[in-house]
């Protein structure tokens, strides 16, 4: 499936006392990789806000491998498992520059219709767009 590889520098606010990333960050990095993923697609959060649709997260699991630590660059390829329906199903894993596995994880995402605060099917410009 479609996959999107994103580039961070880990920056130091990010960091605990022992200059390695806090655990908790990553679910920002794995964010920072969903939305670049949609950009390249051709559409953007805002965009899909403006048109009523949120994507809220309903699952969320990371597998800490190896630390990454401040000043390094981390690449974040995010993979779309499948076509979506009602949700989307995201895999990552994160890399730092020498190549080693440092996090693997995934999320689950819900298409929500703004106006009713309902589940909604995916949009079809999404499915259009991931199907030709």
């Amino acid at each position: 499936m479609k996959k999107a590889s994103t580039k961070i520098r880990v920056r130091y606010g990010e960091t605990d006392q022992m200059g390695v990333v806090y655990y908790g960050n990553y679910a920002q990095y794995l964010e920072q990789g969903r939305t670049e993923w949609l950009r390249e697609l051709g559409f953007s959060y805002k965009w899909m806000e403006e048109n009523k649709i949120q994507l809220p997260v309903t699952e969320l699991h990371i597998k800490y491998r190896q630390p990454a630590r401040y000043d390094d660059e981390i690449t974040v390829i995010t993979t779309l498992q499948k076509i979506p329906t009602v949700k989307i199903e995201f895999y990552y894993e994160i890399f730092n520059a020498e190549n080693v596995l440092l996090v693997t994880a995934s999320t689950t995402l819900v298409f929500m219709d703004m106006k009713t605060q309902k589940i909604r099917r995916a949009p079809d410009y999404l499915i259009k767009k991931l199907t030709n």
